[in-house]
């Protein structure tokens, strides 16, 4: 069931609403979840849907949080993106449409991928085993 922009508005914070609905990016090496380390899961702050495990996470050194992998590639949606004098590739939840960041080919093996992700768009729950988490 899709939420109306002012159920938006309330359940996420500013800075939430600005990038999940509005496409903003935070500052890099200013989100919670750049330099965090927990082993666990990381699922859309807008609808839950599982996006991401610790096991993927990499330090890319450019101040978002970073990972090489989606759980499930059927959780997220690629956009061709234009904008600001640029050709990337953004990414987006398959369910709720939030904006989550972009994807770029520079990431490590085995993908070489990185999907370079905003912690405001993120929600961590940690586990023991973050494999226990992945669902195929």
């Amino acid at each position: 069931m899709k939420k109306t922009d002012s159920e938006y508005k309330q359940l996420l914070s500013d800075i939430e609403y600005r990038v999940t609905r509005e496409a903003a990016t935070e500052r890099p090496f200013t989100g919670k979840y750049w330099d965090h380390w927990d082993r666990g899961a990381y699922s859309c702050v807008c609808c839950g849907t599982p996006l991401f495990l610790s096991d993927t996470k990499f330090d890319a050194g450019c101040g978002w949080p970073s990972y090489n992998a989606p759980q499930n590639e059927s959780a997220i949606k690629e956009l061709r993106d234009t904008s600001h004098g640029m050709i990337r590739t953004e990414v987006r939840c398959a369910n709720c449409d939030a904006h989550l960041g972009h994807v770029f080919d520079d990431g490590p093996m085995p993908t070489g991928l990185r999907y370079c992700i905003n912690s405001a768009s993120l929600k961590f729950e940690p586990s023991d085993n973050a494999q226990d988490t992945k669902k195929d």
